[in-house]
């Protein structure tokens, strides 16, 4: 079953699009597991269920999905903007867990993503460990964002940034960062991860990317670091792009990975 429509967020102070994805049955005795699944950059609330087969996934499974819009936020409490990680991580799962049987358990909690969502699904599980047991995190902007706020900040906005990045997102980081292009810890995956090198709960996490994806060397970075802090992790790659035709895949076998 597809549920698309909007909610009212005491956070953002607005309504938001959000849509959920549930099993064909949902008679069945228990709560169920949850998996918030974020969108990209160019993306809504909608896009996961208009691009892939995600509700064929759910159909037989016994999970149910929440898609949230999140606009260009990086998933962040943006500087002259909305929370939006406030939003997806605190408020949101009240919200859902009125209206749905979901379990409140970490061990039923899983945070997936692409693109900007795979950070967002990154930065919610290392942030929240407590909150979130799985993450899966698809040709995933985990590097590069910290590349293309350094490059602004000793050139400026200069014709490769755009040309790479595109016009919008100068605009976004100002939002997001502010004027000075302020790099946080709280944004820093890598530094999240290592701050639980020694934690005894831990996000397992499934990452991908594509062999011919822009994002692929920073990954191969990101997989060196991350195992060596001790966590519970698989990477995966195999001919792609940075598209749909990919990320579709990835969700697929992320949702095999976990058992969603």
């Amino acid at each position: 079953m597809i549920l698309r429509g909007t909610v009212f967020s005491k956070t953002l102070e607005k309504d938001t699009g959000i849509t959920i994805v549930t099993p064909s049955d949902l008679k069945q005795d228990g709560p169920y597991r949850v998996a918030y699944l974020l969108h990209g950059l160019c993306g809504d609330s909608a896009t996961w269920v208009d691009n892939s087969m995600l509700p064929v996934y759910a159909r037989e499974g016994h999970t149910i999905y929440i898609l949230p819009d999140a606009v260009r936020s990086f998933y962040t409490d943006m500087r002259y903007g909305s929370r939006y990680f406030t939003y997806v991580t605190e408020e949101l799962p009240v919200l859902c867990k009125q209206v749905f049987q979901i379990s409140a358990r970490r061990e039923d909690t899983a945070v997936l993503g692409a693109s900007m969502g795979g950070y967002g699904a990154l930065k919610c599980a290392l942030s929240r460990p407590e909150q979130y047991g799985m993450c899966g995190a698809f040709s995933s902007a985990c590097l590069d964002i910290k590349e293309g706020l350094e490059e602004l900040r000793k050139n400026g906005k200069t014709k490769s940034f755009v040309d790479h990045y595109g016009e919008q997102l100068f605009h976004d980081f100002l939002s997001i960062f502010g004027e000075d292009l302020e790099w946080k810890p709280e944004y820093d995956l890598l530094e999240l991860a290592r701050g639980l090198q020694k934690a005894t709960v831990k996000p397992a996490i499934y990452m991908t990317c594509g062999s011919y994806d822009a994002f692929r060397s920073s990954h191969i970075q990101f997989q060196e670091q991350i195992e060596s802090f001790g966590f519970a992790f698989q990477y995966e790659e195999w001919q792609g792009g940075h598209d749909f035709f990919f990320f579709d895949r990835s969700l697929q076998r992320a949702i095999r990975h976990f058992n969603l």
